[in-house]
Formats: structure tokens, sequence, C-alpha cells
């Protein structure tokens, strides 16, 4: 995916990072500057994860190696969140853990059960800087908690283990895109 203009939006389409890219496997910078070029960043990566038909999309799947993430994500009642949160932490998990069906458009077309709390909150701030707490449930938790991991430089297969874990990272080296050094 080339850097283009999405029709009917102001963001730009961003190549996304595959996995493998060192900038997907270390922790990502607080932001310190909340002026234009990061209310930018975040229109764009609205527009990328629109364009890749994700729910989710962490700065540093664009090669932006910030701590900032998108979200257009129903939770399991279908209620849709859609917001962006910058610097933030997740600080609360709880519930049962769900092991469920998890993708990533860091590593497309592969999907493997992966555990996640079925409750998260994360605290941060909003491209002016004001507070901003999330509160998710079910597929939306699993996506703060998804998105969160990217900030740290983690991904999903990094959640597997044994035999699923092998077999992610064999699919994910043999797909077209696949580079897992």
């Amino acid at each position: 995916m080339r850097n283009r203009p999405i029709p009917g939006s102001s963001g730009l389409v961003r190549a996304l990072t595959l996995l493998g890219d060192p900038v997907l496997h270390g922790a990502c910078e607080e932001v310190t500057d909340f002026g234009p070029s990061l209310a930018r960043l975040v229109e764009d990566m609205f527009a990328t994860m629109y364009a890749a038909q994700g729910v989710g999309l962490a700065a540093n799947q664009i090669g932006v190696p910030l701590r900032v993430f998108v979200y257009d994500c129903p939770d399991d009642e279908d209620v849709r969140h859609l917001g962006h949160l910058v610097n933030p932490e997740l600080v609360e998990v709880d519930g049962i853990t769900v092991r469920g069906p998890e993708g990533c458009l860091s590593l497309p077309g592969l999907e493997a059960a992966t555990p996640r709390f079925d409750h998260a909150v994360v605290e941060g701030v909003n491209v002016e800087g004001e507070p901003v707490r999330v509160d998710g449930t079910g597929w939306f938790a699993r996506c703060l908690q998804h998105e969160c991991d990217h900030l740290e430089g983690s991904v999903y297969t990094d959640r597997l283990t044994g035999l699923r874990r092998a077999r992610a990272l064999r699919a994910a080296r043999r797909a077209p895109w696949g580079r897992t050094d």
C-alpha cells in the first residue's frame, strides 16, 4: 500500500509496516508535540486503517514510533467505539480471559486464537492534550489491549505459546510479505 489520499478524507493512506520491521518491535516514544503534525498523523492513521479495513491502528504500524493509536471498533453488544488515544496507558484489565480470533494489519491475512481479558481500561489524552479514559469490553477490550501492545513493541503472536506460536510464525514466514527476523 503506497502513501495516497483516500476519497472523502483529509488523511493520507500510508504504507503499513509488516512483521519483522524493527519499528514494530521496539517501545514507542511519548508524544510531546501537540501541534498540527500530530493532528495530521491521526488523520492519516484513520485513513490508513479504513483503507486496510481494520478496527485499530498504532502509529508504529505506519512506521512512526510514537505512542498514538486510533480505533473504530464495536464491542460485543455491537456498540461502535470511535476515537484516538495519545500517550495511552493500559490501566486496568480484568474479567475472564477469552481465547479468541485475532488478526493484525501488520500480519495481513493471518489470524490466531489469542488470549485477552474481556475488560480493559486505557487512559491517555487526545490531540489537544485533554485527558481521555476509555473503558472497553469484549471485542473492543481486545482491540484496546492489542493496540497498547503495539506501542510497547509487541504483536499478538508474542502472546502465543507452543504450537499456536510456531504455526503462526511459520504462516508469517510463508506469506508473500513474510519475514520474521
